[in-house]
């Protein structure tokens, strides 16, 4: 389906998920925003934002209203979507969600979900105690280590023992493309990051490399190295298929990375 990705290893074992990553294909938007943006966030047209949610809900066998993604601000804030949430009226549930860049849940038939356009989106799982989340972490969010937040959210929350969390990555900047300043260096080594490790040099510039940064900070919280899984599409080099921020400037389209449990 040119809407979604949708193949995971990890994922595809277990009947009681449906996850996604969307593309940027086979939506109504034009523009930048060509053609399947889903953030309404980023200055599209609201009915063509309108029209694209509705495809992917009918995708999903879902309502609009049970989709679920926040305002993002490029922090650790994260938001349980729990029983109280779902009674507050729609604004006031869009208000709750301003400034947060994940999402929580173990509500079945409930989609959590970011929206990303070079930043790293992060999916998780855990088959045994029944809960999914859904992270957003470019570099800010990454120094700040959200993903780490997430998973002792969910053990906190929930119960959930670390070993036991699945955690998808998917399409962001590779490691060849996300050119940074030493100032940004710098902020990781402050942060206490191996910065060796994630950090590479060529012709004088300096790269990051979001998903492994991510993955050392899932595997120091206690999630198992064969519980992550990476999708390595990187958004910059393939035009066709995602939108990038950093290639094609500001405004732009988003993708939507979602998991709900069924």
């Amino acid at each position: 389906m040119e809407n979604l990705l949708t193949d995971s290893l990890l994922f595809d074992q277990f009947s009681d998920i449906q996850y996604f990553f969307t593309t940027r294909k086979g939506g109504f938007s034009d523009g930048n925003y060509t053609s399947f943006n889903l953030s309404p966030f980023v200055g599209d047209k609201p009915q063509h934002v309108a029209q694209n949610l509705n495809k992917l809900a009918e995708i999903l066998s879902l309502p609009t209203d049970k989709i679920f993604f926040p305002h993002q601000n490029h922090g650790k804030l994260i938001y349980e979507i729990d029983e109280t949430f779902l009674q507050f009226p729609p604004e006031d549930q869009k208000n709750r969600l301003v400034n947060r860049d994940g999402l929580f849940t173990n509500l079945k038939n409930i989609c959590v979900s970011v929206t990303t356009a070079d930043c790293v989106p992060l999916l998780f799982y855990d088959p045994v105690k029944k809960a999914v989340a859904a992270a957003h972490a470019g570099w800010r969010g990454t120094v700040q280590q959200i993903a780490a937040k997430m998973v002792i959210t969910l053990v906190r929350k929930y119960g959930c023992s670390p070993k036991n969390i699945r955690v998808v990555m998917g399409p962001a900047i590779s490691k060849q493309k996300y050119e940074v300043g030493k100032e940004i260096l710098l902020t990781f080594k402050i942060a206490g990051f191996e910065t060796s490790e994630i950090f590479s040099q060529r012709e004088n510039k300096i790269f990051l490399n979001l998903w492994k940064a991510n993955e050392m900070i899932l595997l120091r919280s206690g999630v198992l190295k064969s519980n992550i899984e990476i999708k390595e599409l990187c958004t910059f080099t393939n035009s066709s298929d995602f939108f990038s921020a950093r290639r094609d400037g500001t405004p732009c389209g988003r993708m939507l990375s979602g998991i709900i449990l069924r």
